[in-house]
């Protein structure tokens, strides 16, 4: 796989992601859309197909990693981190593509639901703040671009990413790959996708399960780029949580794959 391939697979394939994987979570959330309160198996279920559906589009263009954590995985498995950075980039990117087009569409629910008086009593006044430390740190609708702990414990917090990413990447280290051997094959795609609804279902309750670097990251910068009305902080004081827990996760799938599977 060239350079040029994995940068292109990567966008596309993680901006499918995220568009899937928060649209579900747009759905379930905003006031006015037809799956308002689908429930935490809605969620569960769509970012699984959300995986599937770009893990099966992109996996011939880039091996479809997706995820910083599963680069990292398979970096350290390998021994290669040439094309490291190029992953990166075209995850963070297709994040932040990904976050837009959500935005886009359902750019009516997202007035609707940030101009009801309902929300905003919920919330405190953000826009005209003398002191912006007063702002809340996660806004009505970030839980729609990134994660965010429902108890605030750091070490919890961290842990849950850590485990979470860990059962992932270890999941993906050890099934088969396709044919070049840089990626998940077919049938690799649906398991991945299974994989990833038994982390949301049994382990997703205390933080929403980031479980992958760029899928937060991302998206949370969109939001704070955004003009959303009355859309409040972006919770920058959590949001390396789910950047560092995952990339751990990942090293240490890799090394138990190295200690008990090479």
């Amino acid at each position: 796989m060239s350079s040029s391939d994995i940068f292109i697979g990567e966008i596309i394939g993680t901006a499918v992601l995220i568009l899937l994987g928060g649209g579900v979570v747009a759905a379930v959330v905003l006031k006015r859309s037809k799956a308002q309160n689908a429930g935490w198996l809605a969620i569960t279920f769509g970012w699984g197909f959300a995986v599937l559906t770009a893990v099966y589009m992109t996996g011939s263009l880039s091996g479809a990693h997706l995820n910083p954590a599963v680069t990292v995985g398979i970096a350290i498995k390998d021994g290669d981190w040439s094309n490291v950075p190029v992953y990166f980039a075209g995850q963070m990117l297709g994040a932040m593509i990904g976050a837009a087009l959500v935005w886009i569409a359902y750019y009516g629910q997202f007035q609707a639901h940030l101009t009801d008086p309902e929300i905003l009593a919920a919330q405190p006044a953000v826009e005209g703040l003398v002191d912006q430390k007063a702002a809340p740190k996660a806004g009505p609708v970030l839980g729609i671009f990134s994660t965010g702990p429902e108890i605030r414990n750091v070490w919890q917090n961290l842990a849950t990413e850590v485990i979470g990413t860990t059962v992932l990447v270890l999941a993906v280290l050890t099934q088969g790959l396709n044919d070049s051997g840089k990626g998940l094959g077919v049938l690799g795609a649906l398991i991945t996708a299974l994989v990833v609804v038994a982390i949301g279902l049994s382990l997703g309750g205390p933080t929403g399960y980031a479980i992958n670097p760029a899928r937060d990251l991302g998206p949370r910068i969109v939001h704070a780029l955004l003009p959303l009305p009355n859309k409040g902080g972006s919770d920058w004081g959590y949001a390396w949580i789910p950047v560092v827990g995952p990339l751990a996760g990942g090293a240490l799938a890799a090394g138990i794959y190295q200690l008990a599977f090479a």
